[in-house]
């Protein structure tokens, strides 16, 4: 009988049972079906197997069965680093070369749809495209070129990806690796272009040496010519400052005699001379005319006039001395 009443009072439970169990489970559905698209993320929605929406940062609440994330993609820049690739110069030399290429995903659902492995493709993409520009350089011309190799390679790259939704921002030769034997033989090169830059900057110090010697040696004979033109200049003031003293001094000395005699007449005229002195005087002065370089010599019939003999024999010794 106690069966019985527990088993009834069970079949009224039952009713509950199901309904909080269907309640239950239409939380967690609708739980499940929120979704948070965190910062530099999007989210590519299908509805029936069909492309829906895409949904940026933010809550989204998606229709439970019919709606699935179809996927999930970063916006943030990404790098790649692709394995070395054979090319071949247009020297034919065979060198290893690998790359980096930084993208970065603008559309999520060209990125979704667009090409299958987008990463393997941009890589393929990459190799050919590599071999083609290196297939038109030397090898010397590779090695100098990363910039130049590196702008074409984006270039092309952005082109084709714009339709996978993805921006390639830039890419790197991250490293050029030649044969061994083309190595050894740049680092020789290296080795002989250094020893001649040292044999170039060796000579040109030598050159400059005997430059600055000659060039001191040609100051030094011309501050040693332009002293000896001041020494001479110096030593030509000396005699002619020496001349002139001489000369005033002569000239001074003349002067003096002249004052002297100019003294003695005073004196001889103060003291009135007899006529006596006088006639000796004047005979005195007619021996020196004799004595003279005169050819003319011209006496008074009188004794007399020995004052006027003295003068016409000073008159025409003067004039002899202008003549000669």
């Amino acid at each position: 009988m106690l069966n019985l009443i527990l088993a009834a009072e069970a079949v009224n439970y039952v009713p509950y049972v199901v309904v909080a169990a269907v309640v239950i489970f239409l939380l967690i559905v609708i739980v499940s079906c929120i979704k948070v698209v965190p910062q530099s993320k999007a989210y590519v929605i299908e509805r029936l197997g069909m492309y829906r929406t895409t949904w940026q940062t933010g809550m989204h609440f998606k229709l439970p069965v019919i709606e699935r994330i179809s996927k999930i993609v970063s916006l943030k820049e990404q790098v790649v680093d692709f394995p070395p690739q054979p090319v071949i110069t247009r020297d034919n030399v065979t060198m290893q070369i690998d790359t980096v290429v930084f993208y970065q995903i603008t559309d999520p659902k060209l990125f979704a749809y667009g090409v299958e492995r987008p990463i393997v493709a941009i890589e393929n993409l990459t190799a050919t495209t590599l071999r083609n520009i290196i297939g038109d350089l030397e090898l010397d011309h590779t090695l100098t070129s990363r910039d130049t190799i590196n702008a074409k390679i984006r270039v092309i790259l952005d082109e084709a990806t714009d339709a996978w939704g993805i921006k390639v921002n830039r890419v790197e030769l991250k490293n050029i690796m030649p044969p061994t034997e083309i190595q050894d033989a740049m680092e020789k090169q290296m080795k002989a272009e250094r020893q001649r830059r040292e044999a170039i900057l060796r000579a040109e110090g030598e050159k400059q040496s005997k430059i600055l010697v000659a060039e001191g040696q040609k100051e030094s004979q011309i501050l040693a010519a332009e002293g000896e033109k001041q020494a001479q200049i110096l030593r030509a003031e000396a005699v002619k400052e020496q001349k002139i003293r001489e000369a005033e001094g002569e000239a001074e000395a003349i002067l003096n005699v002249q004052k002297a005699v100019a003294e003695s007449i005073r004196l001889i005229n103060e003291a009135q001379p007899a006529e006596g002195y006088l006639t000796i005087k004047k005979l005195e002065a007619f021996e020196k005319a004799a004595d003279g370089k005169s050819t003319k010599i011209i006496i008074p019939s009188e004794l007399s006039g020995i004052a006027g003999l003295a003068s016409g024999v000073k008159a025409i010794v003067e004039k002899d001395e202008k003549a000669q």
